[in-house]
């Protein structure tokens, strides 16, 4: 174990005294890895966060849960929209016919969607999201308020003109979120109050009802106002727990139909999307992606790996007489083969931290920006220096075995 480390040691030192004589020789020979590693490390850790980010989003929509709609979400270029334009919308009713027939579902929401103007005193605001709501979405969805409470049972039940609004419309009419609870809220000149303030969820690459902007009211209530068949109704149905998307699929397939009474001949009339489906979609983009990435800095390596080899090639030429003292007083082959390949495996590594240091400045800058943290996972890390160490001993292997079958009297004859 002492001489292993004395080995580790000596070789560290070598490649330091290496790069401290020859700086510029030695950068630029680095530099390839150095941008390899850059690119690499710099396309996984975006990546990964930009992944982690849209797959968090979906996932805040509702895990597990699938949702009950005329429309295939998702349609690509082919994607028929007559045929399902022509398709009736959900209901209200149809809602609590599953609620009281499916086995598998957990919790189960109808949901209506409208735009329009909010106020309080002079200030205004333009284009809000307005949703109707049964009680269950709130669980679906994962909503909690920072402020006040969310709707109650009752205010289902009865529809009474009562409202949770996102922390934005909150800030921007009231100043602060926490002084909106108990106040009016004016939405299409009707006279809501606020109950709570949801707690802020920031910008989402996945925006489908961005919260921060958005008021929640009873479906009843909603309805007072618009028109729900017109309101791009649909049903949010959530599975019980261990209860798979495919699962209940299937079951809600067979409940809908029975609700809509088709006959076996005749197709679906409706979609039932699952939201989670998408996030596996995106491992194909992210997997493009990587595989781009791999074959820019796969150069940068290749060229990277050459310039180590280089120098290694004249490290040895350099200390042929060192090597040759060496095994005149004992030194094995094996030990002069693994110094110079930890000598190598240090340079690379070297050259890696150079390139990981500018991806961590990369990230902060971009993060100041963009929409979500970018940051460089721990297997990130362990995979850049685990290919620096592996690049490292293929650079210098050919050198060291040169190095190590050197006769010691011909070596220190040599100048």
């Amino acid at each position: 174990m002492l001489k292993l480390l004395t080995i580790l040691w000596n070789s560290f030192k070598m490649a330091f005294q290496e790069l401290k004589a020859n700086k510029l020789r030695t950068s630029l020979s680095l530099l390839g890895i150095t941008f390899g590693i850059f690119c690499i490390i710099g396309v996984l850790a975006t990546v990964d966060s930009l992944k982690r980010k849209v797959q968090g989003d979906l996932k805040s929509i509702g895990s597990n849960s699938l949702y009950l709609d005329k429309w295939q979400y998702g349609g690509g270029n082919d994607y028929p929209w007559w045929k399902y334009a022509n398709r009736p919308v959900p209901k209200y009713e149809e809602m609590q016919f599953i609620k009281a027939k499916s086995y598998l579902t957990g919790n189960i929401a109808f949901l209506c969607r409208g735009n329009g103007n909010a106020s309080y005193k002079d200030n205004q605001l333009s284009g809000i999201s307005f949703f109707g709501t049964s009680e269950d979405f709130s669980k679906i969805q994962s909503l909690e308020t920072d402020h006040g409470r969310y709707l109650s049972s009752g205010e289902f039940d009865r529809g009474t003109p009562t409202v949770v609004v996102g922390s934005e419309i909150a800030t921007q009419l009231y100043g602060k979120p926490e002084i909106a609870v108990g106040k009016e809220l004016t939405y299409n000149g009707r006279k809501l109050e606020i109950v709570g303030v949801l707690k802020k969820q920031g910008q989402s690459l996945v925006n489908i009802f961005d919260f921060d902007n958005a008021a929640i009211t009873s479906y009843k209530y909603f309805t007072s106002i618009y028109e729900a068949d017109k309101s791009q109704p649909s049903i949010l149905i959530q599975g019980k727990d261990g209860i798979t998307t495919k699962a209940l699929q299937e079951e809600l397939t067979g409940v809908v139909r029975q609700i809509r009474r088709l006959s076996p001949s005749v197709e679906d009339n409706f979609s039932l999307n699952d939201i989670s489906s998408f996030a596996e979609n995106t491992e194909a983009l992210f997997g493009s992606i990587n595989l781009g990435g791999w074959a820019i800095a796969g150069l940068s390596l290749v060229v990277g790996a050459f310039g180590v080899a280089n120098i290694m090639f004249v490290t040895v030429r350099e200390r042929t007489s060192q090597i040759g003292l060496k095994k005149a007083i004992g030194a094995k082959s094996r030990t002069i083969l693994t110094e110079f390949l930890l000598e190598s495996a240090f340079l690379c590594i070297l050259g890696g931290l150079i390139g990981l240091a500018f991806v961590w400045i990369l990230t902060q800058i971009l993060s100041s920006f963009l929409p979500f943290p970018i940051y460089i996972a721990p297997n990130i890390v362990i995979l850049a220096l685990s290919l620096c160490i592996f690049l490292g001993i293929l650079s210098g292997i050919i050198p060291a075995r040169i190095a190590a079958k050197m006769d010691p009297v011909v070596a220190i004859r040599t100048k």
